[in-house]
């Protein structure tokens, strides 16, 4: 049987596994008989459904296995439920992978929020907090413009140049980092503030507010002397990954599941959900 090119390329393309799917797919095809009990939904979902309080949760697994098409399952679960979920990809716009550390994820997640709630809550505490520290900022925006004389869309702007620039210019990424690392706290302050008045003006039908942080789990292990950008992020910052106030998902790089700090992973986040490999479970089973 001889096939058309143009149709070997869409069937090509339709397996790209590098291209999650979204939430609804016909194209999905549930792999929990072959992966395990493992189920996002029941054990990620559910635990921020039945939580009283905000959690804080890890999800780990192989590159390319499907993370985040289940992460786009669980996003659709939790909307269905009453939760208000921001889900991004933060190597998309806003860090680079090769050279990520906790202040360009906390950087990442500012400007998303601001991003997909500045219609239902007041950027201002977040904008003033960048006021009063823009003539140290400025040139690593690369932008001549005084601050105070921009209405609020454009200040916003000014926000995602910084954030850019984080990302595509590497020779001003330290510099932003050293400017920045001083006041994660207060930033983490106002950036509270303003999800605290998202809360309060959610859209009508949603009660809760959940941050999905994706791909995460793709950044390359950096070394610093005895340290890595692994512990500096998930665990030296641990408190303040975990210091947003609402519900938060962060993708982990599997091998920290597997390196000697797994233990303290667990002290500090409890169980991280893992995407088993699809022939795990085939695995195990002929093992016995």
């Amino acid at each position: 049987m001889v096939y058309s090119s143009d149709l070997l390329s869409k069937l090509y393309n339709a397996f790209n596994p590098f291209e999650p799917l979204p939430a609804g797919d016909p194209k999905y095809v549930d792999c929990q008989d072959v992966r395990g009990d493992t189920n996002i939904l029941q054990e990620l979902g559910n635990r921020m459904l039945l939580a009283n309080n905000n959690t804080y949760q890890l999800y780990s697994g192989h590159r390319g296995g499907g993370k985040s098409t289940e992460l786009r399952r669980l996003k659709s679960f939790l909307e269905n439920r009453q939760f208000y979920v921001v889900y991004f990809e933060a190597d998309e716009e806003d860090i680079d992978s090769e050279d990520a550390q906790y202040t360009d994820i906390l950087l990442a997640c500012t400007r998303r929020l601001l991003k997909d709630l500045k219609e239902i809550a007041s950027p201002r505490p977040i904008l003033d907090w960048l006021k009063s520290r823009w003539e140290d900022l400025k040139d690593l925006a690369q932008t001549p413009i005084e601050f105070e004389s921009l209405g609020v869309e454009a200040q916003l702007s000014q926000f995602a140049k910084l954030t850019a620039n984080l990302r595509a210019v590497p020779e001003l990424r330290q510099k932003i980092r050293q400017k920045i690392n001083p006041h994660t706290v207060t930033l983490i302050q106002v950036l509270n503030e303003f999800l605290n008045d998202a809360k309060q003006n959610l859209p009508k039908g949603y009660t809760q507010l959940a941050v999905i942080v994706d791909n995460l789990d793709r950044m390359v292990l950096v070394k610093d002397g005895d340290r890595t950008n692994y512990e500096e992020v998930f665990l030296d910052r641990s408190e303040q990954l975990q210091a947003l106030d609402c519900h938060l998902i962060y993708t982990l790089p599997i091998s920290m599941l597997y390196s000697t700090r797994a233990t303290d992973l667990r002290d500090i986040y409890g169980e991280c959900l893992t995407l088993p490999s699809r022939g795990d479970k085939r695995v195990k089973e002929l093992a016995v």
